[in-house]
């Protein structure tokens, strides 16, 4: 099963007798609203707003800030957004992809077997010529309920102990990595061990993820070939999904610390800097 679809592709299943259930997954990290506000400015005909924040993670708190979902909340916000077990899902962002990526990964960790993300969102969508809208979809209730397990996840243990015997990557920009700067959570630095790897090498100059050859190049590079023990975190498990997204377009498995820096960092744990691995 792919994990991406392109532009033209989901215009010709969207013209289809049944079409993927299709979800709106905008959201800025500084900007609680800013997704339902470009949503109600337009967006793909026949998608549903879903709330990264208030549906897609739990309230922020010792497990960091974007935590796993309650799976009642999850399940209850996908069911009204139509999506089934039997039915593919499509989700996009504003072109950034990692909430996209988040709602993708949440998906499948929870048992969904057909999930893709629109490449490049909607910034690509509307290059090829699509049209937007601000009509509300009415859609009938799905039913799909969360089964999780599908997808491998980590805790701050497993992250230190992936770290130290196979490849823990940190999909944050370079100079957060390194410690440098750190404009969100308590502590600079990395988890010690880990391999920076920033999730804006993984997209070309349009927004798009690079080609599944490159991709695969770029984390081999990294030690994070498809033998290897894989795991990604970031700043709070979301653009740590788009991550991940790449790596399944690479063919490469690997495992996601949904907690991630903002967890890690609140806790007092080792902590590294520097562009070493260590």
């Amino acid at each position: 099963m792919d994990a991406i679809i392109t532009a033209s592709g989901w215009a010709d299943e969207a013209a289809g007798e049944r079409p993927p259930t299709l979800l709106d997954i905008r959201w800025e990290l500084t900007a609680a609203t800013a997704g339902r506000e470009a949503y109600g400015a337009g967006h793909l005909p026949g998608a549903v707003f879903v709330d990264l924040d208030a549906e897609l993670a739990g309230p922020p708190g010792p497990q960091g800030r974007h935590p796993l979902p309650d799976l009642g909340v999850f399940g209850a916000a996908m069911r009204r957004a139509g999506v089934s077990a039997d039915r593919p899902v499509v989700v996009y962002d504003g072109g950034q992809g990692w909430a996209a990526a988040r709602a993708w990964w949440l998906l499948r960790w929870a048992g969904h077997p057909d999930v893709r993300v629109l490449d490049g969102g909607v910034a690509t969508w509307t290059a090829a010529g699509g049209a937007l809208t601000t009509e509300v979809p009415v859609v009938p209730e799905g039913d799909f309920v969360p089964r999780p397990g599908a997808l491998p996840v980590l805790d701050a243990d497993g992250a230190a102990a992936l770290a130290r015997r196979g490849v823990l990557l940190d999909a944050r920009a370079g100079e957060r990595y390194r410690g440098e700067v750190e404009p969100v959570d308590p502590v600079a630095g990395h988890i010690p061990g880990a391999v920076s790897a920033p999730t804006t090498e993984n997209v070309a100059a349009d927004g798009r993820l690079r080609p599944a050859a490159e991709l695969a190049a770029r984390f081999a590079a990294l030690g994070a070939g498809p033998d290897a023990e894989v795991g990604v975190y970031c700043g709070s498990g979301v653009s740590a999904a788009h991550e991940l997204l790449a790596l399944t377009v690479a063919g490469v498995p690997a495992a996601l610390y949904v907690g991630s820096w903002s967890e890690w960092s609140a806790a007092g744990r080792p902590v590294s800097t520097g562009a070493e691995r260590g």
